[in-house]
């Protein structure tokens, strides 16, 4: 997504007491700036504007999120989304945590201490020419560096528009050693399914394309 700059945002980030600035200084620690830290982890790569994070963290006050993205303008939005989402519920941010970091890079700040329980992707770029697949979030190359810090049996929740890059993700996991537990080619006919929704999945809805999910299981060594 392509987002004008905001000069505001840089600025407001680093004010905020849950952004971290240099993550690669808290590999291997980031449940210690939590203030539960024994509460279990969830992962989202690719923030966006904050909708879906500010949305879950806010009603699982006991699981803590790190939610990162690329763009200092994206996520400046979704400090501003998780303060407005906090304070209409009136509850104190403490289990969210945001950091400005490249996901190609992602070993740098992450690590096998951090024992992330669960990833989420939601409508991560497509990258349909062949030579940039292997920058999609959920290519085999992706994944096999999640598996260095994803708990074992620990899952990925993944959601796309796109047909291709679903098709493609299926193999991807596949091929990483992750068990497909569930999917779906029309997420808002399962009624069970429960899902918040991001503001991706907002327009291709309403421009009547179907969303594609899944689940997938990191299994036992």
């Amino acid at each position: 997504m392509r987002i004008r700059f905001k000069p505001w945002a840089r600025p407001e980030l680093e004010a905020s007491s849950f952004y971290i600035n240099e993550p690669e200084q808290i590999k291997g620690k980031w449940k210690t700036k939590f203030k539960n830290s024994e509460n279990p982890i969830y992962l989202e790569l690719g923030c966006g504007k904050g909708n879906f994070i500010s949305q879950i963290a806010v009603a699982n006050p006991n699981i803590n999120f790190i939610a990162i993205d690329l763009v200092d303008a994206m996520l400046g939005l979704a400090k501003r989304k998780i303060e407005e989402t906090y304070k209409e519920e009136e509850k104190e941010i403490d289990n969210i945590l945001i950091t400005r970091f490249d996901i190609e890079r992602i070993l740098l700040i992450l690590d096998g201490s951090d024992k992330i329980d669960r990833i989420y992707i939601n409508f991560c770029n497509p990258w349909p020419k062949g030579k940039h697949r292997k920058k999609r979030l959920t290519h085999t190359r992706q994944l096999e560096k999640y598996k260095v810090f994803l708990k074992e049996d620990g899952e990925i929740h993944f959601k796309t528009d796109d047909d291709d890059l679903f098709a493609s993700s299926l193999l991807y996991f596949e091929e990483s050693g992750f068990e497909i537990i569930r999917k779906t080619y029309d997420l808002h006919s399962e009624k069970d399914w429960k899902s918040i929704k991001t503001e991706h999945e907002e327009m291709f809805t309403n421009q009547g394309i179907k969303i594609k999910a899944l689940i997938a299981k990191r299994k036992n060594k």
